[in-house]
């Protein structure tokens, strides 16, 4: 989950770099070892599992924002048969998908140069 973490921070160093008038959040528990009480905490403080790792309050066009769930380099996202490769996948495409339905732009973003390629698109449009 280190990498995970480390591409977050990345990501998150790019948009202050990059778009500093941007304002924008990053997941703080996503890949965090946390306690039991602060699992609970976490859960609690949320309406479901599997949120994005990244929101960039900025509308573009008719979109409100845009929420990106990143992944490490490698990952893959499906199988070769077109299925989602893990449960938790699919329940986090399932959120993408609801979160694009209220107006939001939604991607998935597997490494850093595939997210820093969205958000530039979605930030220049």
């Amino acid at each position: 989950m280190k990498q995970e973490e480390n591409l977050q921070i990345a990501v998150c160093d790019y948009l202050r770099y990059q778009y500093p008038h941007v304002m924008f959040t990053c997941d703080l528990a996503s890949g965090m070892k946390l306690t039991i009480g602060q699992a609970v905490k976490v859960k609690r403080m949320r309406s479901e599992r599997a949120w994005p790792d990244l929101f960039i309050a900025e509308p573009r066009g008719l979109c409100a924002g845009l929420f990106i769930e990143l992944k490490r380099e490698g990952v893959k996202l499906k199988k070769c048969n077109g299925d989602y490769s893990s449960d938790h996948i699919w329940e986090q495409e399932r959120v993408l998908s609801k979160l694009n339905c209220k107006g939001f732009e939604t991607y998935f973003a597997v490494g850093f140069d595939e997210a820093k390629k969205i958000i530039d698109n979605y930030l220049n449009n």
